[in-house]
């Protein structure tokens, strides 16, 4: 049974018996520590299934990640300022040029909007693309001829980390091997690992086959205890699974 909150600590407890260390994305970036583990969130739904992430993580004395899109869905006021009181970084989870069908500049103009609002609640010092798969715009552009560190931002994960030297891994499509599926959540890298579940993926770790700088990705509204959400989660992720593949990713 994957993708459960039993397995998801099985994961974290895994990592930490490996003695790894637990950054922020800033952190990391400032000051990397040679054995080293980023935990990644992209809060895209169910902001509730982040906040019991940032509980489990706490209780474990591990620090993560959190980045938040500015959509109802996602942006929980009180749930981004509980997470961030628990120690965890606060990022804003941009796609500006999706949601202002690719008009740079009311999309630049939107991001340090939304921006601003974030940094009411907390600090913010990184942001991370949202890659809006069934959108044609692809919201990383808007740094084409823009500079995020103009918003005192020091880092963006798909810009600012070398990840031929760091191992990234996904929950990208409910799987860990989602790059057939998955439109932009890649990365350039010949540290690629083929890991079909959790359990595999801990296995891995407990056998010290993993690399020792790694950044995580999870979509914490995929990780929930076995029953009706849980097959819910299945059931529709398969769906996208195979629309992304065959509309999107092949194309």
């Amino acid at each position: 049974m994957d993708f459960t909150i039993k397995i998801y600590k099985q994961l974290l407890e895994s990592l930490i018996k490996q003695n790894y260390s637990f950054q922020t994305f800033e952190d990391f970036i400032q000051k990397p520590i040679i054995k080293s583990i980023v935990l990644r969130h992209d809060v895209d739904l169910l902001p509730q299934n982040s906040l019991r992430f940032a509980k489990i993580q706490a209780d474990l004395g591990i620090k993560g990640t959190y980045y938040f899109r500015a959509v109802p869905e996602s942006w929980d006021v009180n749930i981004i300022k509980e997470i961030a009181s628990l120690g965890h970084e606060i990022g804003y989870h941009y796609e500006c040029l999706t949601t202002c069908k690719g008009n740079i500049d009311i999309s630049i103009k939107d991001f340090e909007k939304n921006l601003l609002e974030l940094r009411k609640l907390a600090p913010v010092s990184t942001i991370c693309m949202h890659g809006s798969p069934m959108s044609k715009f692809d919201s990383k552009d808007l740094w084409l001829n823009n500079n995020y560190k103009d918003f005192g931002i020091i880092a963006e994960p798909y810009f600012d980390v070398d990840f031929s030297k760091v191992t990234y891994l996904t929950d990208t499509g409910r799987r860990w091997d989602g790059e057939k599926v998955s439109v932009r959540d890649k990365v350039d890298t010949s540290l690629y690992l083929n890991i079909r579940s959790t359990e595999n993926l801990i296995s891995k770790v407990n056998k010290g086959e993993l690399s020792n700088q790694i950044m995580f990705t999870f979509h914490p509204q995929r990780w929930n205890n076995f029953g009706i959400v849980w097959l819910k989660e299945l059931i529709l992720q398969n769906i996208k699974n195979l629309i992304k593949r065959i509309l999107f990713v092949k194309r």
